[in-house]
């Protein structure tokens, strides 16, 4: 029996999701194990791998062990790795003086991993927040209320030469201090470390998001608190003009890449630093974003895979160009 009804349309945008293969020819947004960056937790040691509580599936790794990782990460093409060190209580001070020294635990990491897999691209966080006392980002004032701007990034250069001279490929500011991104490039470029790239945290929001993080880390133990403030140097999460200055500042700078942080509730900036920079954009699924996913999907109210696969998708297609994300060695299996 012929239908009743019978729409008279030229456009049938349905026509070209009839098939897997015309969804495919037509899909504007592709995923890439190449497009990911894994943040990787190392400690001392030769311990076994510590799992993370509050982030199901992400380990602390001793060197060793990190070696391994990066291996299996290259052979999934996700060529590209962010190290990140919790160090002994002990090693910590006010002023995050382990950070300066040659043969602090992140440096001796990078040389194992640039030795065992000289292809890897390796990043490091040039911040103190893992080596201070306090938790903070940078050293603090005469008062102990506030962390000092220009004082911090002295010791942020020094930093991204002992980075540099260790083998990174990038140094990845994540301080949000003032003038930091332009202090660490002329300092690079007269230690002669020209070609060592600069991926700034630029836009990096005072998330509530970043909890899981400071447990991995130790920073928020070092604190005391889980609620540490960092609102007098990270963004405020209500501002996008904002944002778009600070991008716009690192980029002039000197930056490489600029970063949106976090990325899944900052779509929107990430858009916008797009239509403002020809400059790589990174974005950094957080250590929050991750958790919830994991969390609800544990209690089966979410689909794991097709949530992960959708969360990403969302930040490449708002104009992300390479995503650091928990959920990258995962994506590399997905992905073969």
């Amino acid at each position: 029996m012929p239908d009743p009804f019978k729409l008279d349309l030229s456009q049938r945008p349905r026509r070209l999701r009839r098939t897997a293969s015309l969804r495919a020819l037509v899909e504007e947004t592709v995923l890439r194990p190449q497009d990911f960056i894994a943040p990787l937790f190392v400690v001392e040691g030769k311990g076994a791998p510590e799992e993370i509580a509050s982030m199901p599936g992400v380990f602390r790794l001793s060197i060793a062990d990190l070696v391994k990782e990066c291996r299996a990460l290259w052979k999934l093409k996700v060529q590209a790795v962010a190290l990140f060190p919790k160090l002994d209580a002990k090693l910590k001070d006010e002023e995050g003086t382990q950070a300066l020294s040659e043969e602090t635990l992140v440096l001796r990491a990078v040389r194992a991993v640039k030795k065992a897999v000289p292809e890897l691209t390796v990043i490091t966080d040039v911040a103190l927040d893992p080596y201070t006392t306090h938790g903070h980002d940078g050293v603090l004032n005469a008062a102990g209320d506030d962390v000092e701007n220009d004082r911090t990034v002295g010791i942020l250069a020094k930093m991204a030469v002992l980075q540099a001279r260790a083998g990174v490929d990038l140094v990845a500011p994540s301080d949000m201090m003032d003038g930091r991104v332009g202090a660490i490039r002329k300092t690079l470029d007269a230690a002669g470390f020209s070609g060592t790239g600069i991926l700034a945290y630029s836009a990096k929001f005072n998330s509530a998001y970043y909890g899981p993080f400071r447990e991995a880390v130790g920073s928020a133990q070092a604190a005391g608190t889980r609620l540490l403030s960092k609102a007098t140097y990270q963004m405020n999460p209500a501002n996008r003009r904002e944002a778009l200055l600070e991008a716009t500042l690192d980029a002039a700078e000197g930056a490489d890449i600029v970063m949106v942080k976090p990325a899944g509730p900052y779509l929107d900036i990430i858009r916008e630093v797009r239509g403002r920079t020809h400059k790589p954009i990174a974005a950094y699924q957080v250590s929050g974003e991750y958790a919830q996913i994991q969390a609800a999907a544990r209690l089966g109210w979410l689909d794991l895979a097709r949530t992960r696969h959708e969360s990403l998708i969302a930040i490449k297609r708002a104009g992300a160009d390479m995503i650091l994300t928990y959920f990258a060695k995962d994506m590399g299996q997905a992905l073969r």
